[in-house]
């Protein structure tokens, strides 16, 4: 049975994946650090990323822009050099593309989008600090065979196999195929930022190996994800090519499966605090490779 619990630790205030079974924890933790003077992001909408941990934008990247980076998705997806490269993911049981790592290093396209003012200027003026890109990626969710990623806090990842220490991270996905109600959008429980379920399940040596096609060790118990479900609603993101939404680190989130013929592909880029910077992991053996940890905290310039 999931419980509810305050400072459980000075050393970690977020264990998870040491005890035997689950608990909902309190967060300890600020949501928005910066004010409306500090980026392009009004009052009202900080107010409402405080409350429900997400915004959105309906048009961050204009539709010439979107025919660039969709070029670009096609070109990596197609290069026999990256589909070798261990920091591209394919789908359990097959060869197709399920994600491409470090695509901001790999790729000066998605560099620069990394780097525009549109993109990180949001994610400083939410963390109130200089910013570095903790995990970049693009997701691929072809039609008909598009499989789902399940519902999980990104925090209890990062903090459990990276060691990333509090909540102080970003995530933004930009849309670079339109978001439909059927074609495997993205979900989150409004509010459930504010809530940090403990999993349960000790990490196995190299489990990311795993863990990015499928994830099973560090996934949130029926019982907690139904509280929060209960308690919160499930919001479900629809929006043309060139929308994005940005979320807290904590969000309860996932996808489903794309079994239409549309396609949904995004370029997802994680932000950190500089103040933020990972430790050793919290719980697991050594620290995930670093394509898809940074361990390198340099701050983006734009």
């Amino acid at each position: 049975m999931s419980i509810i619990e305050s400072h459980p630790s000075i050393d970690d205030a977020y264990p998870t994946r040491k005890a035997a079974e689950a608990a909902l924890l309190y967060r300890q933790d600020p949501v928005v650090y910066g004010g409306p003077g500090d980026g392009p992001i009004d009052a009202a909408t900080l107010d409402s990323f405080e409350r429900d941990g997400f915004l959105s934008v309906e048009q961050l990247i204009a539709p010439e822009e979107v025919e660039d980076y969709r070029a670009e998705l096609r070109r990596l997806a197609s290069d026999p050099q990256i589909l070798a490269d261990e920091r591209t993911v394919t789908e359990r049981g097959s060869d197709e593309v399920r994600s491409i790592f470090e695509v901001h290093k790999i790729s000066e396209v998605f560099g620069r989008l990394v780097r525009d003012p549109r993109v990180v200027g949001r994610a400083r003026q939410l963390l109130g600090s200089d910013v570095y890109v903790h995990q970049s990626r693009v997701n691929y969710k072809p039609g008909f065979t598009g499989k789902d990623f399940y519902w999980h806090s990104d925090f209890e990842t990062w903090h459990a196999e990276d060691g990333m220490p509090r909540m102080r991270a970003v995530s933004i996905s930009i849309a670079l195929t339109e978001n439909f109600v059927h074609n495997g959008g993205l979900m989150i429980m409004p509010g459930s930022h504010k809530t940090f379920v403990a999993c349960v399940g000790e990490t196995p040596a190299d489990h990311y190996k795993e863990s990015l096609r499928g994830q099973e060790i560090g996934t949130p118990d029926p019982n907690s994800l139904s509280i929060l479900a209960d308690k919160h609603g499930i919001e479900l993101f629809t929006g043309p090519a060139g929308s994005a939404t940005m979320f807290d680190c904590n969000c309860m989130h996932g996808s489903n499966g794309n079994i239409t013929p549309f396609p949904r592909s995004n370029v997802f880029v994680v932000f950190n605090s500089v103040e933020n910077t990972c430790v050793e992991p919290f719980s697991a053996p050594a620290p995930r490779p670093p394509f898809i940890g940074a361990r390198d905290f340099t701050p983006v310039r734009d």
